[in-house]
């Protein structure tokens, strides 16, 4: 038992254990809930509930309607537990560092590349997350929706998602850190 807790505590994971233990949850998560590992829905169906308080007319069409309504879905309550499960696996091993000084810009290779600016690296952020959702609407899925469960029903679409994803991500690496990283 201590062999375990002590693997828990640990900053990095084998990525054999981390994925055999996601493939668990993966198929958990269809036995208990009928329903696929997905996440980047759950972010509509809160933009759909706080757009109906403010904006109901606005709102009131096919896709708030019928395709993404809006409301406490099991993706919400997902990503809920993903935040909590993140924040709860930083302090079990020592690395959450919420709200102590320079830890909003505490990677080294960020900062020898753009430099120390606090909040350039929030707008970096907070603009690429943004792009990320309307990719993820674009391609049916964000990538814990259409890699992890696509691929674990062995839909060829995962397969070429996960590629694409791959190659897209060296040739941003290459783009932005060059020869650097």
């Amino acid at each position: 038992m201590n062999y375990i807790l002590n693997y828990i505590r640990k900053d990095t994971w084998s990525p054999y254990v981390a994925g055999t233990l996601l493939g668990i949850v993966g198929i958990l998560a269809v036995w208990a809930s009928n329903s696929l590992l997905g996440a980047s829905g759950s972010f509509e169906n809160i933009a759909g509930m706080i757009g109906k308080t403010v904006a109901p007319k606005l709102f009131d069409n096919m896709y708030f309607n019928f395709i993404m309504p809006p409301g406490i879905t099991y993706g919400v309550i997902l990503l809920i537990g993903l935040f909590f499960g993140g924040m709860i696996g930083a302090a079990t091993s020592g690395t959450l560092q919420w709200g102590k000084k320079g830890s909003a810009n505490s990677d080294e290779q960020w900062k020898r590349i753009f430099g120390t600016s606090t909040w350039k690296r929030w707008t970096l952020a907070f603009f690429g997350a943004i792009l990320l959702e309307y990719a993820a609407g674009i391609a049916g899925g964000c990538t814990s929706g259409l890699a992890i469960s696509g691929g674990m029903l062995l839909a060829p679409s995962a397969f070429i998602f996960i590629a694409g994803m791959f190659a897209s991500g060296i040739v941003t690496a290459l783009i932005i850190y060059g020869r650097r990283y």
